[in-house]
């Protein structure tokens, strides 16, 4: 049975069904009929995706758009197929990923280079190329038009350099994809949702990320939808929490900077206390292994984040993120 949210004001959250229950989303958002989803999961996610479509009584031709926040494949993946899908779809993406669109080879072969074919066979499946005359390079300030509704397209740069958010003119709601943290539903506790940052590889820049959660804050928005998991309420709050733990986690993995081989065990090691201790704070009671099973993943991931910002020529003592 497919997991949806309806939030309201035509914005519905669908588990992608990528890896595990409620890991990762996708957006649909409905106006008069047509539609626009934000992010495509993978391949696999299309099930989901047409699913929703049919308990709305509408079918594929009813899919205008195809937006992106940006294309990493849990994001990504499942672009080319759903744009074979749904034939009046236009697919939406910053100008740093129109290529990797038309031609996912270089996409594929980096993934493939962190995991493996197998791993990436495995959980994506076949990446399918996207006809150059059905893409939209959104560059900062950019607007769509579903159905009279505007979306307005917002360069965030820090995850990654290919990387925008989307501001819904209705709601003042903002699509954030991976820049505004991660918000696992496991980890919430009496409704209040933990948010931590995501430093995956291979661009991670904690001074852009910033830069562009500050902007996001800036704008006041009522509410945001993450990809990684649904609406975020209580936007000023967590956002300040973001911000901290951005901070922190840069810290720690700056006081490893010089520390040899055995640097990303450190680092890895430091970040699994540290978040443990920030969720112990929040009142979580789930036990560190349950924890750890939730978090391991990304916090891998943000370790090699970490160590590839420390080994690039551009970076520099993280003294004025306050």
């Amino acid at each position: 049975m497919i997991d949806l949210q309806d939030n309201g004001n035509g914005i519905i959250t669908i588990d992608s069904g990528y890896m595990r229950p409620k890991l990762a989303s996708i957006h649909l958002i409905l106006e008069n009929d047509r539609v626009a989803f934000v992010d495509t999961g993978t391949n696999d996610s299309y099930k989901n995706s047409m699913r929703a479509l049919e308990n709305l009584g509408l079918d594929e031709t009813a899919v205008d758009f195809l937006l992106l926040t940006h294309i990493h494949l849990d994001h990504a993946g499942g672009a080319g197929k759903m744009m074979k899908a749904y034939p009046n779809a236009r697919l939406v993406v910053h100008p740093r990923g129109v290529r990797h669109m038309i031609d996912p080879s270089k996409l594929i072969a980096g993934v493939e280079a962190v995991y493996g074919a197998e791993y990436v066979q495995k959980h994506y499946g076949e990446i399918l190329p996207v006809e150059e005359n059905r893409i939209i390079a959104a560059t900062d300030g950019h607007e769509i038009t579903l159905s009279g509704r505007k979306l307005r397209f917002l360069d965030t740069p820090g995850h990654a350099r290919h990387h925008n958010s989307i501001l819904d003119s209705r709601t003042r709601g903002i699509f954030t994809g991976d820049i505004f943290g991660l918000a696992y539903t496991e980890l919430n506790v009496s409704g209040r949702q933990f948010l931590f940052p995501t430093s995956s590889p291979s661009q991670f820049d904690p001074q852009a990320m910033k830069d562009s959660i500050t902007r996001l804050l800036g704008l006041n928005p009522p509410e945001l939808f993450l990809t990684h998991f649904g609406r975020l309420n209580d936007v000023a709050k967590n956002g300040r929490e973001l911000l901290r733990r951005l901070e922190d986690m840069t810290n720690l993995a700056l006081a490893e900077r010089y520390s040899g081989t055995g640097r990303h065990e450190l680092i890895k090691s430091s970040l699994t206390k540290y978040l443990i201790a920030e969720l112990r704070a929040h009142s979580c009671n789930l036990s560190e292994h349950e924890l750890i099973d939730i978090l391991d993943g990304d916090i891998e991931l943000n370790t090699q984040g970490l160590e590839i910002w420390l080994d690039t020529d551009k970076n520099q003592v993280f003294a004025n993120i306050q």
